[in-house]
């Protein structure tokens, strides 16, 4: 198949913008719950927050915004961590007629400014006064300041608000509806995994689209009452998404900025789905793992256990096949002794894991859903305003990115390019022309449709190797083997015009530190704190590494196997915010130790 297309479910009807999602949260259901605030840096105390107070929150700062200075249209950087003041300064954004600018937490100086110069900024809301003075520095001379959502910092957003106290109900109305379904409602700057960031203009009716359909697309999943945790940047398209789908349905929403606090907080917070890159989801089964390990032989079993299962309930989804009475009896004791806990862990409501952002291995895929919790993997990028395809519950095939989300189309082009249109895929790059052939906005990533219109995805168009004997290899396969190991984080696959292949193998700093101390190797231990990229030679660790390269080899052709690798350590500066590998920076600096892979004898 070349073409697959799902019709719109959902019409954008009355609604002219992102602020009457709000609207008719508050009409419909003034008290329910929106958000679970945490009351305080560490604690475990949390507060809800309901529909109607997050709209007097927004209305406030919204006028304050509005007395400040800023006019409709108006570009508005948010600089922060993920947080609930993050949701409020969004929409008050929204609500005074601007256009939303988010940048991630952690951009270094010359980002920010790189950012804030291309897009115009105009006032800058930050999360902390370091951010905010980032912001500030970055600010052209004559544009508005920056204010902090810390409410210990003199300039926080109650003192903003309180600008707002003679802005009347009437020119906020106004402000509120300026903007229509074809207005720019935010500029989200990609990454910058595969090359310098861009920012991508995303109108009001792309962000309308993709909340009403995905809602209409997954009733399972985005229902009244259920409940999420966000830690993804909420720079990050997919994050924001995600957040006004839930508001929009009465879902509850908490926020937490370090990924290593969600497990313990879900206890307290109870989802009914999460949101999770691959990476998460391969630590959390490690670190089952190494809970599990004292147990040896027999959770090594009931991980395959899980996997069998898995398996069988994706091959049930099309034909009424019974597991064997092995399978049935060794899944029903492992249940009451490991799965069971597993997802205790989770808080003991979740329903499903939604991943994307990255590939997701099948096997880890498998794994989850044999033990009760299905992963619904999809697929999309800035550009398509998050979502482009998905797997639906009841639907799901391990290691496809599922179909495409209702009212969009996905092509597979000659060169076996995904192409993709629809109300979802954004208008063009700022201050480009952006030019659509044939109306299909290009992705650059390679991939196939099945029978049934799912799509996989191969890997990215350039990074395609040709060998110097002519042989052309897509490295995605062995990549996403290696990176099945919780001891590695990143693994790429190199070889352009060279006689064979070899392996840049980036390894986790945390499973190399625990690695480290139970084989005893002290050297190891105390790692140089995260910088520039480093290649470790020990030999003991190299044979550990070793290891895992013939395992992945073993899942490709010969010709595709990678004969040579250097065992790396990168620092943060070569990982996106959501943990994607900037594989053509990783590249350019490991140039010195790809050469001395071709160099030995």
């Amino acid at each position: 198949m070349r073409e697959a297309s799902t019709p719109v479910l959902a019409e954008l009807a009355w609604r002219r913008n992102t602020t009457d999602l709000l609207l008719e949260r508050v009409r419909t259901a003034p008290d329910s719950a929106a958000f679970e605030v945490r009351q305080g840096p560490g604690t475990e105390l949390w507060r809800s927050v309901s529909a109607t107070e997050f709209h007097g929150a927004v209305r406030r700062l919204a006028k304050g915004l509005i007395a400040a200075g800023v006019r409709s249209g108006d570009r508005v950087a948010i600089l922060a961590d993920t947080r609930y003041e993050w949701a409020v300064a969004d929409f008050a954004c929204w609500f005074a007629g601007a256009v939303v600018v988010p940048i991630y937490p952690g951009s270094a100086p010359s980002q920010v400014a790189g950012i804030v110069t291309d897009a115009g900024v105009r006032l800058g809301l930050a999360g902390t006064g370091e951010q905010r003075d980032l912001l500030q520095a970055a600010l052209a001379a004559g544009t508005l300041r920056s204010w902090s959502m810390d409410a210990a910092e003199t300039g926080d957003l109650a003192a903003l608000a309180a600008l707002g106290a003679h802005v009347s109900d009437e020119e906020l109305e106004v402000r509120r509806q300026h903007a229509t379904p074809d207005s720019v409602a935010t500029i989200v700057y990609t990454s910058g995994a595969t090359g310098e960031a861009k920012g991508a203009q995303i109108t009001h009716g792309n962000l309308l689209h993709q909340v009403l359909n995905v809602a209409a697309a997954y009733t399972e999943v985005i229902r009244e009452g259920g409940a999420t945790v966000i830690f993804l940047p909420l720079a990050h398209v997919l994050a924001r998404a995600l957040q006004l789908v839930c508001l929009a349905n009465g879902m509850r929403i908490a926020h937490l900025s370090d990924p290593r606090e969600v497990v313990p907080a879900l206890a307290r917070l109870r989802p009914t789905f999460l949101v999770v890159v691959p990476r998460v989801l391969q630590k959390i089964r490690a670190a089952v793992a190494h809970r599990a390990a004292r147990l040896g032989p027999l959770w090594r079993d009931a991980e395959r256990t899980a996997i069998s299962w898995g398996r069988h309930l994706e091959a049930a989804q099309t034909s009424a096949t019974r597991p064997p009475v092995a399978l049935r009896l060794r899944h029903s004791g492992y249940e009451r002794l490991f799965y069971r806990r597993i997802r205790t862990l989770f808080g003991g409501q979740l329903d499903y894991l939604l991943s994307g952002a990255a590939a997701l291995d099948p096997e880890l895929c498998r794994f989850f859903r044999g033990v009760g919790l299905p992963v619904l993997e999809g697929y999309g990028l800035t550009e398509t305003c998050a979502p482009l395809t998905g797997n639906r519950p009841g639907s799901i095939r391990a290691g496809w990115v599922g179909t495409p989300l209702p009212g969009t189309t996905v092509r597979i082009g000659a060169d076996g390019e995904v192409l993709a249109k629809g109300s979802g895929v954004f208008i063009g790059y700022h201050g480009q022309d952006t030019v659509f052939p044939d109306g299909f906005f290009h992705t650059g990533d390679v991939g196939e449709l099945d029978a049934e219109g799912r799509l996989r995805i191969l890997g990215r168009l350039k990074e395609v190797i040709v060998t110097s004997t002519g042989k052309t290899v897509a490295p995605a396969v062995w990549e996403q083997a290696m990176e099945q190991q919780p001891l590695v984080a990143h693994a790429v696959m190199v070889g352009e015009s060279r006689p064979f292949l070899g392996g840049l193998v980036l390894l986790d700093r945390e499973s190399l530190q625990a690695w480290a101390e139970r084989e005893g190797v002290p050297e190891l231990v105390q790692l140089p704190a995260a910088g520039e990229l480093i290649e470790l030679t020990h030999a003991r660790l190299r044979r550990a590494v070793g290891s895992i390269v013939e395992v992945a080899n073993r899942r490709v052709a010969k010709t595709e196997q990678a004969r040579r690798f250097a065992v790396l350590l990168a620092g943060d500066s070569l990982v996106t915010p959501t943990l994607k590998l900037k594989r053509t920076r990783l590249i350019a600096q490991a140039d010195a130790i790809i050469e001395r892979l071709y160099q030995r004898d």
